[in-house]
């Protein structure tokens, strides 16, 4: 199986050119290293319509994981996960609980502050990371291993 992503960014500064992608570009280079295909980049504004649209355009006859950065704290145009919700048929709490986990270890406590979720539509899976460079490579491999079977039962593979 051909390992499949795309990412988005959810950043107003980025979407206005007054910010770099750091975080974006970050998780571009780490999925390429796993061996994941990254079909498109792609920026959004902040805020729960502007997220749901991209989130719908990008998994849109699209089977692979989808990764977005950004928005999930809790500034007032922080709403990925209200975004995410909107286009989401299954939610999947365990990926979205492990990245907590990893995010509060020693004496950091991030981890409990990111309302970071996950889920299905169709073959497509979605992952909410966060808005800092570190912080969403941090959660992505904490969720990396699990990945590919997440995405082989997506796509009808390995039933149970």
């Amino acid at each position: 199986m051909t390992l499949r992503a795309k990412v988005l960014t959810v950043s107003d500064g980025v979407a206005a050119g007054s910010r770099d992608d750091k975080s974006g570009t970050a998780l571009v280079a780490r999925l390429q290293d796993a061996g994941y295909e990254v079909a498109t980049h792609e920026v959004s504004p902040d805020g729960r319509d502007a997220v749901a649209e991209a989130l719908s355009a990008l998994t849109t006859g699209f089977a692979g994981l989808v990764v977005t950065t950004g928005g999930t704290g809790f500034g007032p145009r922080d709403l990925t996960p209200e975004g995410t919700r909107a286009v989401i048929e299954r939610e999947a709490p365990g990926l979205a609980e492990a990245m907590r986990r990893v995010s509060d270890r020693g004496d950091r406590a991030f981890g409990m502050l990111s309302r970071g979720t996950c889920g299905t539509v169709g073959e497509s899976l979605i992952c909410n990371l966060p808005g800092s460079s570190s912080g969403a490579v941090e959660c992505l491999e904490a969720v990396l291993p699990a990945l590919p079977h997440a995405l082989e039962l997506l796509a009808g593979e390995h039933p149970h």
